[in-house]
Order: structure tokens, then sequence, then C-alpha cells
């Protein structure tokens, strides 16, 4: 990634539906983001499924993906399953974008709820779940595979 010039007239980054065709960039964030990560074939069968949304952030003059999210809607609710930006992204609000790019789409839609689950530990994205007022609501105990970590159930009533 590299950085972009300042414009007034152009947004630097996008965010739009995502295309098989950035899978590669998308699977980059994947291996660095998250300590279980999916593989191609998930996001493969995320993009068929008709209740699944990926979206990407994109800068619009390169075209490289800053980000991703994925998250479900099922009838008036939504379910965030991923939200990751890659490693020289971070820190930068991409993050925030993506979430308030999901709750725009909850809005949109009608949804009355928003959930996801985060790992215990992950203080960092808890805090920023809180600042768009995500409530902690549950535990789901050993909820992680890869080492048991329970995993904080957080909800945001619409």
């Amino acid at each position: 990634m590299s950085a972009l010039p300042q414009s007034r007239d152009v947004p630097l980054y996008v965010i739009e539906p995502m295309r098989e065709t950035d899978l590669d960039s998308v699977m980059q964030i994947e291996q660095v983001s998250f300590r279980a990560p999916w593989s191609r074939q998930v996001f493969l069968e995320e993009l068929s499924r008709p209740w699944a949304f990926l979206d990407v952030m994109r800068a619009t003059t390169s075209g490289n993906v800053a980000g991703f999210c994925n998250y479900w809607r099922v009838a008036d609710a939504i379910h965030i399953l991923k939200v990751a930006t890659h490693p020289e992204a971070r820190r930068m609000g991409f993050g925030s974008r993506l979430l308030g790019n999901i709750l725009d789409f909850a809005r949109r839609h009608r949804c009355r709820l928003v959930t996801l689950e985060v790992r215990r530990s992950n203080e960092p994205a808890q805090r920023v779940y809180r600042r768009f007022g995500f409530k902690a609501v549950g535990l789901r105990p050993n909820y992680y595979a890869d080492d048991n970590e329970d995993a904080v159930v957080m909800l945001l009533e619409m």
C-alpha cells in the first residue's frame, strides 16, 4: 500500500461490494488479522450466499484493498462476522468506516439489531464497538477453536 495524494474532488477510498477478483488481497489481510483465518473456499461460499454481504475498502487511484468486512442480514437483524484492515492501514479509521457502512446498511434495511462476537482479549476492538453503541450482553465460553478463548457477545439496538 502506498500513500495517496489528498484531493477534495475524489474520495481517497470507497467502500464497495467485494468481487471474486479481490480475493487475493482479502486473503492477505485475513492471514495477518485472524489467528484462525478462513480459507479461500469459505470466502467463495460467502460470496455465493444471498444473505451474506462482503464489502471492501478500496483506494480510488490504485485499487488497493485496505480492508474488508463480512456480515449477514437475517430477517431484521445484522450479524457481523469480520471487520479487518491491512496492517499498513490500521489506526487510520478504516475499520470504523467499514463498521459505519454496515450500520448504514442496517438502517437502510430497517434492521432492529446488530450482533457480533469478539475475542474476550481483544479490548481495542471492544472499545471501537462500544463507541458505536454496542453493549456486551453475554459470553460464549470456549468459542474460538484455535485456543478455546471466550467470545464476548455484543449487541446494538437500532
